[in-house]
């Protein structure tokens, strides 16, 4: 297992996520920079903005299933919520389920991002942006809820579950959603910090178990996923064409590119999904009351 990311490297790539994300999908308050679900293809051919708006509510469609997992989750539920980079999954539990909720970023400059987007959503008084500064600020059983998506992968796991443990109020659970897998060898190496740190579905809930985590949901929602990436893959021609130049050459090239990135960044993704060797799941674990 390769060393865990340095609090710089982690910053540094979700300032990539982020400068993405609001390229994609900006503007606008709730912008995501995680996986989503697709159930139904378009039509080969679909334009930018169709593919756009397809992706931003297969990323809507995965917090839902997540809220829907996790059960009723009460008015004025202290959330913590991890990793949402741009503070759109904050704004979710905060105005779809009226959740106060503490939104913990890692890049300086998305702390005043985030509330200039609440202030703007009409929910300043219920999300509070916090900077992780790499010690943990957070008060012992504060929270009711603490919600990872694709946030646990450059942490370590064993440690970071115990943390969470203490953290949450007896009965509060911890919402995860993450890419992990099942065959080490479905994982290509990379330098990339998340794909480098997947970790096995097995070793994170025996880790969640000796945590005192107990699992109450299990969710695989992996050929959900699939079809998010080959939406990603589209949107990724519109994206190379619209920066090439209106030749035969260019538009080769761009073609090319988007091959090129499509191979890296999303296919083999794609055949772990389908073949087993990754899941994607939803998982929801409990403190004991």
């Amino acid at each position: 297992m390769p060393p865990h990311p340095t609090p710089f490297e982690v910053r540094a790539h979700h300032e990539s996520l982020a400068a993405r994300g609001l390229e994609r999908f900006g503007p606008g308050r709730r912008v995501h920079c995680h996986t989503g679900l697709v159930d139904r293809l378009p039509p080969p051919g679909a334009p930018g903005p169709e593919l756009r708006d397809r992706l931003r509510a297969a990323q809507e469609a995965l917090l839902q299933e997540l809220a829907r997992a996790m059960g009723r989750i009460p008015d004025g539920c202290e959330v913590l919520d991890m990793g949402g980079i741009l503070g759109g999954g904050a704004l979710y539990w905060a105005q779809e389920h009226r959740a106060s909720v503490t939104a913990l970023v890692t890049v300086p400059a998305q702390v005043e991002r985030v509330r200039r987007f609440a202030l703007e959503a009409g929910v300043a008084d219920r999300v509070q942006p916090l900077l992780c500064t790499g010690e943990a600020p957070w008060e012992r059983e504060r929270y009711d809820a603490i919600i990872a998506v694709e946030n646990t992968c450059a942490l370590p796991r064993a440690e970071w579950l115990r943390r969470v443990h203490t953290r949450l109020r007896p009965g509060g659970m911890l919402a995860v959603a993450d890419c992990f897998w099942v065959r080490p060898s479905a994982v290509p190496p990379s330098d990339d910090p998340w794909r480098k740190h997947l970790g096995s579905m097995s070793a994170f809930l025996a880790a969640a178990h000796d945590a005192g985590l107990e699992l109450e949901a299990h969710d695989d929602v992996s050929a959900r996923t699939v079809g998010f990436w080959t939406l990603s893959s589209e949107l990724l021609i519109h994206e190379h064409m619209a920066r090439a130049a209106p030749d035969t050459r260019s538009l080769r090239a761009a073609l090319n590119a988007v091959r090129m990135e499509s191979r890296r960044d999303h296919l083999w993704l794609q055949q772990g999904l389908l073949d087993g060797g990754l899941e994607y799941a939803l998982l929801v674990l409990r403190r004991e009351p």
